[in-house]
C-alpha cells in the first residue's frame, strides 16, 4: 500500500475558508500521469501540486527548509521565499496585450468564445477608497473554472498593468471573488514580479492507494 500525505492550504489569506484553496502532496517517488489525474480529481480542487525531491538529501521537514526554495515546474523554475507569516513567489512580469471594457456573464462565456485562443478573462478596476490599489476577478470556464477564487498568475499581468497606470512599484491587490484574497505585489526592474501572501493549512490527511 502506498500512503501519500495531503494538505489543503488556503493561499493569499490568513483566515480559513478564504483565499485560494489548493492541495499539496509530498511524494517519495514519481507517479504515473494517470494516477496524478485521478488523485487530483478525487481531491476536487482547481489546483493540486505534487512535490518530489530532486536530491535524496532534500527534506520536506519545516526544520530543514531554507529561506528560499526553488521548485522546478513544467512552466519553469519558481522561487519561493519565506517572509514573516507569508511567502513571496518570484514570477516573470507579463505586460497586458489588450485592454477591453465589457460586462461578463461567466455562464455564457464558454459558449460565446470557441476559437480556443482565450484561456481566461480578467476584470479589474482601480480602488476608489483608501486601502487596496486595485480589485480584480478572474474567469476561466474554458478550463472548467467558472471563476477562480484568487489567481497568482493573473497578477503577473495585473501588476504590470497597474504599475504603469498608477506609477507604483509596490501595490496591494484584492481579488473579490466569493472567497476573496489579498496579494502584495512588487514590480522589479529586472522584468519580474514578487507576489506575496499568507497561507492557512485547513486540512491534513493521507491518501492510501
Amino acid at each position: 500500500m502506498i500512503e501519500i500525505p495531503v494538505f489543503t492550504l488556503d493561499a493569499f489569506t490568513n483566515l480559513p475558508f478564504k483565499g485560494n484553496p489548493a492541495a499539496v502532496c509530498p511524494l517519495v517517488q514519481e507517479l504515473n500521469d494517470d494516477l496524478y489525474q485521478k488523485i487530483a480529481a478525487e481531491i476536487n480542487l482547481s489546483e493540486t501540486a505534487f512535490i518530489t525531491r530532486l536530491n535524496p538529501s532534500d527534506s520536506f521537514s519545516s526544520e530543514n527548509v531554507n529561506p528560499v526554495l526553488v521548485f522546478e515546474t513544467k512552466s519553469g523554475d519558481l522561487a519561493v521565499t519565506k517572509q514573516g507569516e507569508g511567502y513571496i513567489m518570484d514570477f516573470p512580469l507579463n505586460p497586458p496585450t489588450q485592454e477591453v471594457h465589457l460586462k461578463v456573464d461567466p455562464v455564457a462565456l464558454q459558449s460565446s468564445e470557441r476559437s480556443g485562443r482565450v484561456k481566461g478573462l480578467i476584470l479589474t478596476m482601480k480602488d476608489c477608497q483608501p486601502g487596496y490599489d486595485f480589485y480584480s476577478r478572474y474567469f476561466a470556464p474554458w478550463n472548467g473554472i467558472p471563476e477562480d477564487p484568487v489567481t497568482g498568475s493573473a497578477h503577473t499581468v495585473l501588476g504590470s498593468y497597474w504599475s504603469e497606470k498608477l506609477g507604483k512599484k509596490k501595490m496591494l491587490a484584492y481579488q473579490c471573488s466569493g472567497r476573496g484574497g489579498e496579494l502584495e505585489l512588487e514590480v522589479r526592474d529586472d522584468g519580474r514580479i514578487n507576489i506575496a501572501g499568507q497561507t492557512v493549512t485547513v486540512l491534513q490527511g493521507t491518501i492510501r492507494l
